[in-house]
């Protein structure tokens, strides 16, 4: 069986679409709808534009697929 191939999103697009639920009162259903992305994967970046606003040092994966703090 194939492997299902995971879309990719830019950093502006994540941030737009997280924007959308934190400074324009969107639902996470109303985004993904809007957006076409997950319910679970809106989540996720709003959780991170959450924390980013917080102070908090963005994770992201390298190229071993494990997430690492930025510093």
């Amino acid at each position: 069986m194939a492997k299902k191939s995971r879309k990719n999103f830019s950093p502006e697009f994540r941030l737009e679409t997280a924007q959308l639920v934190l400074d324009h009162g969107y639902r996470h259903e109303e985004a993904a709808k809007a957006m076409n992305v997950g319910y679970s994967t809106i989540g996720k970046w709003v959780k991170q534009l959450k924390e980013e606003r917080q102070g908090k040092a963005p994770k992201v994966r390298n190229a071993n697929g494990c997430n690492q703090t930025i510093n």
